[in-house]
């Protein structure tokens, strides 16, 4: 192991070293405030579980999510080259400055639900200087600024090699536990995760495909908008990859480094952040799903600081929530990624909130508590 990789992999696992498990105290104690308000027993069911959930990860039987985040991560993709998408990489930078000037769908959604959006370049073919450390100055980072994060310009072609080197993944990875320890010192309460990049729904079907051993047809769907023919190049291209490269599922950072991109090892960052820095981070759609996945993988106490908001219309999207043993609050048939998702699930999530803080209680009607049979 190199110098610089060995570096990073102590970084990595000091902060992990971190971890605490949830409030189990404060989370009993905000149950009883749920089964003292005036409604039958659990009939919220995940408004309840989540708010509870909150509670233990914030140590607080008072919960709030007043100040929320979405971090974007913005990135390329060498695979791009075998024709596996509709669109050229060059459409990723465009998105992601949209993002920044607040003109992409998302921000759109993230304006209503009171959602600061946070883009990040981890790795674009623009140009740009790629960091060579973590970033750890403590001035304030601002919403709606594209933030410079660059690992490298795109990942290499995974079907002519692994698309990145063990080192550069754990940059991408600790950049975005930075970016979660950041937004936390700076008040944040909850974070939201999306992502940009063109031929991202390929590695994460390739991802999805090595970590649960499933047919690459089962893990694999059209993305945004690929014909019929391109969706079986595309499971060509995944195929032959992983026949090639032989991603061991044991081990995630291999995975990640061999068919995964930098969007996905930054995201797969800001669920490891979650869980050192206790804020707890929402997953969106499909390609947050592999990263939160790949993250349990790698600690699985991470699972206890992450809520799926939806569920992905891609076809893999169901059962990676299933393998995390995480329930989605919507069932909304979207795959736009980019964070929509999460942004919806907040709204839902807003209202368990409103009714755990202001609804009135049995005693405060004087009418009997419902005990539980």
């Amino acid at each position: 192991m190199a110098g610089r990789e060995k570096e990073l992999e102590e970084q990595l696992k000091e902060r992990l070293s971190l971890v605490r498990e949830l409030d189990a105290e404060i989370m009993e104690q905000t149950q009883k405030r749920w089964d003292s308000i005036a409604k039958p027993l659990k009939s919220l069911g995940l408004l309840e579980q989540n708010v509870t959930k909150i509670a233990g990860i914030q140590e607080n039987v008072k919960p709030q999510i007043g100040k929320r985040a979405l971090i974007a991560m913005c990135a390329d993709n060498g695979v791009v080259e075998e024709g596996v998408t509709q669109t050229g990489m060059e459409v990723t930078a465009i998105v992601a400055q949209n993002m920044a000037e607040g003109a992409t769908t998302v921000t759109v959604m993230a304006e209503a639900a009171g959602v600061d959006v946070f883009p990040v370049d981890i790795g674009m073919v623009t140009e740009g200087e790629c960091i060579s450390r973590i970033l750890e100055e403590k001035e304030e980072i601002k919403p709606r600024t594209l933030l410079a994060r660059k690992v490298a310009r795109g990942t290499k072609n995974f079907a002519k090699g692994p698309a990145m080197s063990r080192e550069e993944a754990l940059l991408a990875i600790l950049c975005g536990m930075e970016l979660a320890g950041r937004l936390k010192a700076q008040g944040y309460d909850i974070l939201a995760t999306g992502e940009m990049g063109i031929g991202n729904t390929t590695t994460s079907s390739a991802v999805a495909a090595a970590l649960l051993d499933e047919p690459v047809e089962k893990m694999t769907g059209k993305g945004a908008g690929l014909s019929d023919e391109g969706l079986l190049r595309k499971i060509r291209v995944i195929k032959e990859a992983l026949r090639d490269l032989r991603p061991d599922k044991e081990d995630p950072l291999d995975v990640v480094c061999k068919v995964g991109g930098f969007d996905i090892a930054g995201l797969m960052g800001v669920f490891l952040g979650g869980a050192v820095y206790r804020i707890p981070v929402l997953l969106d759609g499909f390609i947050s799903s592999v990263a939160a996945l790949l993250a349990v993988r790698l600690l699985p106490a991470a699972k206890e600081f992450m809520l799926a908001t939806h569920v992905s219309k891609e076809p893999a999207g169901g059962l990676i929530l299933e393998t995390l043993g995480l329930k989605p609050m919507l069932c909304c048939e979207m795959c736009l990624g980019e964070g929509t998702g999460a942004m919806a699930g907040l709204s839902v999530l807003d209202m368990g909130f409103a009714t755990y803080h202001s609804m009135a209680t049995f005693d405060d009607i004087q009418v009997e508590q419902y005990k539980p049979l």
